[in-house]
């Protein structure tokens, strides 16, 4: 059966680039009918916050995300332990003890030979007296895998046929001094013990994985299929890392999008296929294909999911947005005439009180001064009692046989007189809201 999973760590809120793992492993473990697992990576207890637990299972409650399972990894450190004692036995774990500026003079030296600043192994030269005189002086050492410097190849969901020299990539610190078990370890076991059969996640893990597969040999597991997307950048292809934090679900909820939007541009951005706006779920599920997405780095524009949104919500029944309406201040019996008017002008939800308010209160004339005159008189041209959807083309008309002016210029003063502004709804349908809810009050 198929399995995915989604593993954030609970550090920040999920932003985009979260999203777009979350979502593609969703789909693909959705439309294979298989299992969806939530892994809250959470082995760093420093940064870790129950906050962003909740937060992260909110924002994907939002968006329709829903897991089968829910999985901790501060709750399975015995089965990392387990692992590292397997390595250890094999001869394909060592502990180091190097600092972080030794390292990093070990890495220009090899530069400045041409050489590829991989860790140079020193530590398995090491005596036991010399580690534990390294233990005495600097603490713990890390822990690091022995990797066998061979080609480590596989067939990648996106990438198409992968091959990394494991001699041109460092050991991998697997448990920090201090005895913090890494996500490289962490993942490996995890995925095994939970039957993880795909993994999608972005470009910047290819070589991570490139480890994990001899590690997952080395315990003697079959590693999943594997897919790296794209990493995404700003609108002109700049870093998106540094605007991330700005870019969180839950800012993008307040701003107004709606999930559907989200969902639909992120389920294409990056592969061949068009963006195309879906009212559901089942839609998205079923036209999402990994191997249609490309490597290159993908454009991502936040101002593209603001006319998303406007077009789902033209789409949408009174019924789906009664509550949204109603926290506007609408009364339940105008709920219906506004939704018709409001839905053709609005981008988001939040645009609804705009609404309300010119409706409830009027506005402010905008009467240029050379149709003052003209604007009075439609003023007393307004028809009597209650006003109606025929209202506007009779009262149009009207003024129209009256003053001689037509077109444009019988139209425009008349919409600015009435509404403040020079573009927005139908006059027949705006009109009689106005009438109606100013006689109210």
């Amino acid at each position: 059966m198929t399995t995915t999973r989604f593993a954030p760590s609970p550090t920040g809120y999920i932003h985009v680039g979260n999203l777009r793992t979350a979502l593609m492993n969703y789909l693909i473990a959705r439309k294979a009918g298989g299992t969806f697992i939530l892994r809250i990576d959470d082995t760093d207890p420093e940064r870790s916050k129950e906050e962003y637990v909740d937060a992260i299972k909110q924002d994907l409650d939002w968006l329709g995300l829903h897991w089968d399972q829910v999985e901790r990894q501060s709750e399975r450190l015995d089965r990392y332990a387990e692992a590292a004692d397997k390595l250890r036995d094999m001869g394909r774990f060592y502990e180091a003890f190097e600092t972080p500026t030794e390292l990093d003079l070990k890495r220009k030296k090899q530069l400045n030979m041409g050489k590829p600043p991989v860790y140079d192994r020193a530590a398995l030269s090491l005596s036991e007296g010399e580690k534990d005189a390294l233990r005495a002086e600097r603490g713990n050492g890390v822990w690091r895998f022995k990797l066998d410097q061979e080609r480590i190849e596989w067939t990648d969901g996106i990438l198409g046929d992968i091959s990394i020299d494991a001699a041109s990539v460092s050991d991998p610190v697997l448990i920090r001094g201090d005895g913090q078990v890494l996500y490289t370890l962490a993942s490996v076991v995890d995925d095994t013990d939970m039957g993880v059969t795909d993994v999608v996640r972005g470009s910047d893990h290819v070589t991570n994985t490139a480890t994990q597969i001899q590690i997952m040999a080395a315990l003697g597991f079959e590693h999943p299929r594997f897919a790296h997307h794209s990493l995404l950048t700003g609108p002109q292809g700049e870093a998106l890392s540094k605007r991330l934090g700005t870019l969180a679900l839950r800012d993008l909820r307040e701003q107004g999008v709606q999930p559907m939007a989200l969902l639909s541009l992120m389920a294409r951005l990056g592969s061949s296929d068009p963006v195309e706006l879906r009212s559901d779920m089942a839609e998205l599920i079923e036209g999402f294909d990994v191997t249609r997405f490309g490597a290159a780095p993908t454009k991502f524009d936040v101002q593209d999911l603001f006319p998303l949104t406007g077009r789902y919500l033209q789409a949408l029944p009174l019924e789906a947005v009664a509550a949204d309406v109603a926290a506007a201040g609408v009364p339940e019996d105008m709920a219906a005439p506004f939704w018709l008017m409001a839905r053709e002008n609005i981008t988001t939800l939040n645009d609804l009180a705009g609404w309300w308010a010119l409706c409830r209160d009027g506005a402010e004339p905008l009467i240029a001064d050379e149709d003052r005159a003209f604007v009075a008189e439609a003023m007393a041209l307004l028809p009597e009692g209650p006003l109606d959807g025929g209202s506007w083309g009779a009262w149009t008309q009207a003024v129209k046989e009256a003053t001689g002016r037509k077109g444009k210029g019988l139209f425009m003063p008349l919409r600015k007189a009435v509404t403040g502004m020079e573009r927005g709804p139908e006059m027949a349908t705006l009109l009689p809201l106005m009438q109606v809810i100013r006689a109210r009050g």
